[in-house]
Parts: structure tokens; sequence; C-alpha cells
């Protein structure tokens, strides 16, 4: 197999996202390329069949379950309040790609047992912009070097960097996190302080002090950089910050809204750019490469680059993929199925035209291939744009006013 395709095979993709900040994240040293076997994913607290999306509230939960330490002293934000004011209106604005992106990070990180204050890492890093670039030579989601990169199975290559993927480059922060988590006794603050100074200079750290991992004062160590020491009391504040806004509950009320569910989906090969695939598959051309920016100026498959064969989109979006494509297209790209039964479709009357009522686990994707029909039309003829979300007991036209049922 040639290098070029063997890269596009591991190519997973990704998410977008919101600001540029912080110093380089992942740490330079390439130790500890060789990664843990992941766990096993611990039970989704919902349905054992996840649907296309789910409740921003849901999300923030995950997050605070998983957290190493959910504590908040009285004024514990309090100093980077200002500083990552942005990071919860983000995540409460229902036009950014922020939740989402945060859901499926919290998603991996909870999958792997990891503590979930890993999740406010690109915040920190990147203000979870999977575009982000520094002039220092970090980049994407994590704020990856290179080197780093290249050692934790990233494919950068001529027309693809795979940083700039927020699937490849999630995927290597988990396992390089697992390694640094297992490395130091389980501490999540050893842990992300070696992800921003490097795992040797922690270990250094802790030789010189007379310390140990299992039982280290992360706060005493000496000889480590002002930036190194604050990480962890940046993460704790930003956990915190959300938890102690001062108009909490306005924010809760704001989370509480249907969120997209970010999956990998593989592209068809005949599927050239991502304006293509948003046309078949009937989602937002715009939102798929904010998503996606590791395909610059939209190419999927670019002279001279490995094809990625994966995106990163929201599962249940996925409309207009039928017939032979949907066999072409990976099983993780069909939306989940429902977890009920449906009720029989309506056939309609003799020169009726059919209607449908939406159940749970319905999506415009399973609705228009059970009536025969394609879902941008299914979309059109109901006034729906391409990322609505149905709720149960709507009521849809599936065929043009006037015309006969089949």
């Amino acid at each position: 197999m040639s290098r070029a395709r063997k890269a596009g095979r591991l190519a997973a993709v990704a998410l977008a996202l919101a600001a540029a900040c912080g110093a380089p994240a992942f740490a330079q040293s390439a130790a500890a390329a060789a990664s843990t076997p992941a766990a096993a994913a611990e039970p989704a607290p919902q349905a054992a069949i996840p649907g296309p999306t789910r409740n921003g509230r849901e999300i923030y939960q995950r997050f605070r379950e998983g957290l190493a330490d959910p504590t908040c002293e009285a004024g514990a934000s309090t100093r980077w309040r200002q500083h990552f004011a942005t990071a919860p209106k983000r995540l409460a604005a229902s036009n950014d790609d922020t939740l989402p992106l945060f859901g499926y990070v919290v998603d991996a990180l909870r999958e792997a047992h990891l503590p979930t204050e890993y999740a406010l890492i690109p915040f920190v890093e990147s203000g979870y912009k999977p575009g982000a670039r520094s002039a220092a030579g970090p980049a994407g989601l994590w704020q990856m070097i290179a080197l780093t990169a290249r050692n934790h199975r990233v494919p950068i290559l001529a027309g693809y960097d795979g940083r700039l993927s927020p699937v490849d480059s999630t995927q290597a922060a988990v396992r390089y996190l697992k390694t640094l988590h297992g490395m130091f006794a389980g501490d999540w603050r050893l842990t992300v302080m070696a992800y921003n100074a490097g795992e040797y200079r922690i270990l250094g750290a802790l030789k010189r002090n007379g310390q140990v991992a299992r039982n280290a004062k992360p706060e005493q160590l000496t000889g480590l950089s002002d930036i190194t020491q604050a990480y962890v009391r940046k993460l704790h504040a930003l956990s915190c910050l959300m938890e102690q806004a001062d108009d909490r509950e306005e924010w809760l009320r704001a989370l509480d809204r249907p969120v997209p569910r970010l999956q990998a989906v593989t592209v068809p090969d005949d599927v050239a750019d991502i304006a293509a695939w948003a046309r078949r598959s009937g989602q937002d051309a715009a939102q798929l490469q904010r998503l996606n920016p590791v395909f610059a100026g939209g190419r999927i498959g670019q002279a001279g680059a490995a094809r990625a064969p994966l995106l990163a989109v929201p599962a249940g979006a996925i409309g207009g993929v039928d017939g032979d494509q949907a066999q072409a297209t990976s099983t993780a790209s069909v939306p989940a199925a429902a977890t009920e039964q449906a009720p029989a479709a309506d056939t309609g009357s003799a020169g009726e035209p059919r209607r449908h009522t939406v159940a749970r686990g319905d999506n415009a994707w399973t609705i228009a291939r059970r009536y025969g029909i394609r879902v941008a039309d299914l979309l059109q003829r109901n006034g729906l744009g391409a990322n609505a979300v149905l709720k149960p007991g709507q009521a849809l036209l599936i065929d043009t006013p006037g015309a006969k049922a089949p």
C-alpha cells in the first residue's frame, strides 16, 4: 500500500470552532508514542442507540459527571473570569459550533475513562478552533506541533494536515493523554502540566522536589514555567466559571436545546469536495467546511494529497443518501435507528398525498428512505432547512400537494 493511501486510510477527520489563544499545547517530546489500549466505552446514560441530536444540558451534565475535581470553592474563577468569559458564551450560542464540538471531545474522553477536565484544553489552546494556527508552529484544536502529531499517528502530507482535523487530532490527543494519565498515577493535574511542558520536564521536577506521582503536590513543584504552573488553575477555573456564572440560570436555559451529535462519516470515492457531499446529503456546506478545515478550499481529494475518507458531520443530518449510495457510505454515516417502533406509514387514500407523523428516533433520512423519496424533496415540501430538527408528533407531507400516492 502506498504511503499516501495508507495515510488516507488512517485519516479520520474533524469538527470546528472559536478563538485562538494560549501557548503551544502538545508537549514537544516525541516520547509516549505508543498508546495505552483504549478502555471499553462506558455505557451511555441514554438509549443504547443514540439519536442524531441530544439536549445541550446533557452534554454539560456528562462533562460535570466526568470531572476528577468537581468542587468549586468560592471565587475559584475570579482571576480568570474575564480571560475565559467567551467560553461559556460560545457554548450557549445556538449559532456556534462550540457545544457540538465540546460534546464530541467529552464523549471521546468518557469512552477512554479519562477526566473531562481534559475537554477544556482546547479552550485554552485554540478557543476550540479546529483551523487555528500559531506562528510558532502548533496547529489545530489541540495545537499540536508537527513532530508530536506524527508521533501520534496524525497524517501530515502535502494538501492534508491532520492537525486541522478534529477527528484525527482528538484521537491522537486522547491517546497521548491516556499515556500521560497512566504515567502520572492518574493525577489529572500532573497530566495537563505534562501535556503543556512535556512529560520529562514534569518527571524531572518531581525528582528534584523529592516527590512521586501518586502523592504529588503539583503546586509545590519548582523549576517549571509560570505558564505550566498556571495550566491546572486555568482548567479548574474554566470548569468553575460555568458552575458559578453570574447568569447561570439563563446560561443553563440557553443550553436547553437540541445539539447535533457529531461523528465521522466515510465519504464515497466519487465525491470530490464538501459542497458536492453537502448537496448529496442535504446538509449545510458552510457548516461542513467549518467542521472540517483540514480540507482546504473544501476539496476532499487534492492532487498530491492522500484522500481522507472521513468527514466529521452531525449524525442524523445525513440526508439524501439513497440506494447504492447508502451502501457506499460507512455504517457510521447512517443516522441512529429509532429506539421504539414507529407508527405505520400513512399510505394516503386514493388521490390523496401521503403524510407521516414523526416518531421518536425518526429523522429526515430514515423517513425519506421509508417512502422512497429524496431527502431534499421531503425537506422542500415541508418548508424545512437542511439542519431542521424533527420533533415527535410533527406531521410531514410526503408527496407534492395534489399528487396521488403511489
